[in-house]
């Protein structure tokens, strides 16, 4: 089992970009699946992030809103009652497409989504101003990915809150699609020249874990935390996915606190 090198001084250590194959269709690994594989190697928490209505989505998107939302949050349910026995944390989010564009979706609830069907078909501004009005964050991820699905790349500086600045499945050497830094570099670029905070995931499928993620001086208690961490620009590391091969010299992972 692959483990987490854990730096003393930032302990506590979330995968923020991952996905289930209860949600996303190309995921393969089930969530209780994920929830087990990232207590195993070391992770104090993860966001499950499935790919939304018209994104790679699972469900099938011809299903009444209720059903289909009841569907969709089944990745992060089994993820949680999972990691509620382990003692990982589970938080819920979502990844929503325009085009090829995509952003992360932090701080709202399967509840939230029952109550508000017009998010299915919003445009990007709408969705900021839904998403914040009710003390969402919206971040865009792995802005600078080329791929065949992604037509044109287009930043939205005005209707992000943050960058995903590192993206493991770019950097990791565990990665086997999409790797390229130089991805990264330019999104963190982006992020410098619009002063917006950066976060960072492994955009994660399966158990085969990419080791991503963000690492805290102090555990989250919930999702909010973690949004006022980013805006509030709190200290905090963003992992590549080579901390643990850069580290084996030095002892190798640290143990869970």
């Amino acid at each position: 089992m692959v483990q987490l090198y854990r730096n003393p001084d930032y302990p506590y250590v979330y995968e923020t970009h991952l996905h289930t194959s209860e949600g996303s269709a190309c995921a393969g690994c089930s969530g209780e699946q994920m929830a087990q594989a990232c207590y195993e190697a070391g992770y104090t928490g993860i966001f499950v992030t499935d790919h939304f209505v018209h994104g790679n989505t699972a469900v099938d998107r011809n299903l009444p809103w209720t059903e289909w939302v009841e569907k969709f949050c089944l990745g992060y349910e089994h993820a949680k009652a999972r990691g509620d026995k382990l003692g990982l944390q589970v938080f819920f989010g979502w990844e929503a497409c325009y085009q090829g564009m995509e952003f992360l979706i932090m701080g709202l609830s399967k509840q939230w989504l029952l109550e508000h069907p017009e998010i299915r078909d919003c445009s990007i501004p709408r969705q900021y101003e839904l998403v914040k009005r009710d003390g969402g964050m919206v971040i865009q991820c792995h802005p600078f990915r080329e791929e065949w699905y992604i037509p044109e790349l287009k930043t939205f500086p005005e209707y992000s809150d943050a960058v995903e600045g590192v993206n493991a499945s770019h950097t990791g050497y565990r990665s086997c699609s999409h790797n390229n830094p130089e991805f990264d570099v330019r999104a963190q670029a982006y992020a410098r020249a619009y002063d917006k905070p950066m976060t960072g995931g492994s955009d994660v499928h399966s158990t085969e874990l990419l080791l991503g993620g963000m690492a805290f001086p102090e555990k989250l208690r919930d999702p909010q935390d973690f949004i006022r961490a980013v805006i509030e620009r709190k200290p905090y590391l963003l992992l590549t996915g080579n901390e643990g091969r850069e580290q084996q010299s030095t002892g190798g992972p640290l143990r869970r606190p």
